[in-house]
């Protein structure tokens, strides 16, 4: 198989295009590389598309291996065929290739392979040249059971099976048989219990919704044609035999259908939708993942971060500007008056103590309260406070690697470390802790999980290789996520920074044992050492571009630093001059831009958010207000938003604009601040719905 031709056509590129990013994916190289520094290898290729390429690749390949095991097996069994070898050959699909091996795969005994045992054989096929005789039942019963194995592994007859389901198939669900409506269960699914759609209008939460309360044991869900009419015809040969052999063979085409053939089709499209709301629900998963990574950080700010609680008190920790524990201790403001009072005293003198500039507090129980508590201090200096999302906080602090980083403290002061960090830089902390656990996904735990760790991971690597990582502060989880390095390379550059100091330039990471000129290639973009003697090495641009810089340079008569302070001075530089083989306007204007503004954050600036100071509890909430909320989640159905009450209302999808909206996504982002107005509250079950439509 060709490759780069299958995939061109698939994805609708350029055939060479494909081909030399296959080519550089063979090769070792990442996907942030190839798109960020061989544009003009790639025909400037995104990510999204590189990718696809890689992926789809695998895929082929995969398919690839398969068909080697499936020829190799019909080969020992001695029935290879000239036409059934090109046929397995031309096969694009696993489905197309298993279908063509389902006449030859061993099977365990079936009703078929038992009615052969008996010499029943030359009944069956009798019966299917329209000869008859005067058989017995027994000998009847044992000819269908042949025939209709016989359909079910013919594979036009499938096929045309699967277009019906395409066509006609319905997605249904019913309570379960043996399952009491008064089942305490059966209220997370009481939407359902008499659904009934078409599989292409399913949406994917949906779709993951019904599967899920077939997972619980309280539906009954299936894909298929509502009657059996369509797919009996389709199964029905041409040849079909007349008189009384033809009617011995539709009973083995109806058999066929019901006890095999419609069975296996319905677990196909089962397992198809199941698949398209995986890719869904993952996507929406990633994207927010990707504006929760890319949420604008405060900067290096002296913080005091506060995890709220009621009866076990409210841990506090005092951060220098670059994230290092220097105090901890516990306040409890919500154990009497006079405690309140001692803890207000405590964060008063311990804001002065430190010199404290920003204070977070982690949003979960007895956040509202806390802030409640900081608003009544009085600092003698200018404190920013910011109520900062605790998702995944408690999962990073029984982590290994918060034992590595904090082995002498409990998991109390490693959650609220935490908590301040990532309102400094939440993409440096969030690395650290398993994208599943923070929160922001869609039915995460009922989709395929291999699938959701892949696009996780490459949209951790997308976030943390577009921003930059500054190489003598960041840590082994940041570093593991860089273009070329890894978990075992990471380890190695921070023992080495950690016996030899700080690295003085990109240079110097060839001195890493172990780090070879590969790695160095794909990691050293991506890597910012801001003390360098070359200003390049606080940039964006490659090392491999380095000596064109100094050229460049060299022809308006100055020197790299002095150019990339001197705005006239670029304007003066004639970039159809250094258009090489290997270098082509991509990459140059692509340098042009770090010269300009380098190693430039892409992450938007900070600003503070705040609550309305009368809303901290859902009671005070009513119909008609219009209140300041911050966006948690986004899913395919609408964004779920932060009021400050506990407990996040959801702006339907159908409530976000004076449109028709199909991605909440066109109108919301992850994090974004906005009002709301409230259409209803529903007390009994802690649901407040709310619209952008005011």
């Amino acid at each position: 198989m060709n490759y780069a031709i299958v995939i061109a056509n698939r994805l609708e590129l350029n055939q060479r295009q494909v081909e030399k990013t296959i080519e550089l994916l063979e090769q070792g190289a990442t996907v942030p590389f190839i798109a960020r520094y061989r544009k003009e290898v790639t025909g400037s290729l995104n990510e999204v598309q590189i990718a696809a390429i890689r992926d789809l690749l695998i895929k082929l390949k995969e398919l690839d291996k398969r068909r080697e095991a499936v020829l190799a097996s019909i080969e020992e069994q001695g029935k290879m065929t000239d036409d059934l070898r090109r046929q397995l050959m031309a096969a694009e699909s696993l489905t197309d290739l298993e279908d063509l091996y389902l006449p030859y795969r061993p099977k365990r005994r079936t009703r078929a392979t038992i009615a052969i045992e008996k010499g029943y054989e030359p009944v069956a096929d009798a019966i299917m040249r329209g000869h008859w005789n005067e058989w017995d039942d027994e000998a009847l019963a044992g000819a269908r059971d042949i025939i209709a194995e016989r359909i079910s592994e013919d594979a036009p007859s499938r096929n045309r099976v699967r277009n019906v389901f395409r066509r006609r198939a319905m997605l249904t669900s019913a309570l379960a048989r043996g399952v009491d409506e008064n089942d305490e269960r059966v209220g997370k699914f009481e939407s359902w219990l008499d659904w009934k759609e078409p599989i292409g209008r399913a949406p994917s939460h949906r779709i993951l919704a019904l599967f899920r309360g077939e997972e619980a044991g309280v539906l009954k869900v299936h894909v298929r044609p509502d009657k059996d009419d369509e797919c009996i015809e389709a199964l029905t040969s041409r040849q079909r035999p007349q008189g009384k052999a033809g009617e011995q063979y539709d009973l083995a085409v109806a058999d066929s259908y019901k006890r095999l053939v419609g069975p296996s089709i319905e677990t196909e499209f089962r397992n198809l939708l199941k698949e398209k709301a995986d890719r869904e629900a993952i996507r929406v998963f990633a994207e927010n993942l990707r504006q929760l990574l890319l949420a604008a950080p405060m900067g290096q700010k002296r913080t005091l971060a506060i995890d709220p609680g009621f009866r076990t008190g409210c841990k506090v920790v005092c951060l220098d500007a670059q994230g290092q524990l220097l105090h901890n201790e516990t306040i409890y403001p919500f154990t009497s008056v006079r405690e309140e009072r001692a803890a207000v005293a405590k964060l008063e003198a311990l804001v002065e103590a430190f010199q404290i500039e920003a204070i977070a507090i982690g949003n979960g129980t007895a956040g509202r309260e806390t802030e409640e508590v900081v608003q009544r201090c009085h600092f003698n200096r200018k404190v920013v406070a910011v109520s900062v999302s605790e998702a995944g906080a408690s999962v990073y602090s029984a982590s290994d690697v918060a034992r590595r980083e904090f082995p002498d403290y409990d998991v109390t002061v490693r959650g609220a470390v935490s908590i301040g960090r990532r309102l400094m830089d939440p993409l440096s902390e969030l690395v650290k802790i398993d994208p599943k656990s923070i929160g922001v996904g869609q039915y995460q735990h009922d989709v395929d999980q291999k699938m959701l760790a892949e696009s996780l991971g490459d949209t951790v690597v997308s976030c943390v290789n577009s921003v930059g990582v500054e190489l003598n502060t960041a840590s082994r989880e940041l570093l593991s996520y860089v273009s070329g390095i890894g978990p075992a390379l990471a380890d190695k550059i921070v023992s080495h920074r950690n016996k030899n100091g700080a690295f003085p330039s990109r240079e110097a990471l060839h001195d890493v044992k172990g780090l070879g000129d590969k790695a160095f290639e794909q990691c050293a973009g991506f890597l910012r050492v801001r003390e360098s003697d070359n200003p390049l090495d606080r940039s964006a641009v490659h090392p491999e571009r380095y000596a064109l810089v100094e050229r460049m340079a060299k022809s308006v008569g100055s020197d790299v630093q002095t150019l990339m302070q001197d705005k006239e001075l670029r304007s003066k530089i004639s970039l159809q001059d250094f258009v090489s083989d290997d270098c082509g306007m991509p990459t140059l204007q692509d340098i042009m831009k770090e010269l300009e503004k380098p190693g430039l954050d892409p992450r938007a600036k900070f600003e503070v958010f705040e609550f309305d100071k009368n809303v901290t509890r859902i009671e005070d909430v009513k119909e008609g207000m219009v209140l300041p909320g911050i966006v948690t989640n986004i899913t395919a159905f609408g964004a779920f938003v932060d009021i400050g009450v506990h407990q996040d209302g959801l702006v339907h999808v159908s409530q976000m604009a004076n449109r028709r909206v199909n991605d909440p996504n066109e109108v919301v982002h992850l994090h974004q601040h906005l009002k709301v107005k409230v259409l209803e509250v529903d007390l009994r079950r802690h649901r407040i719905s709310l619209t952008l439509k005011f």
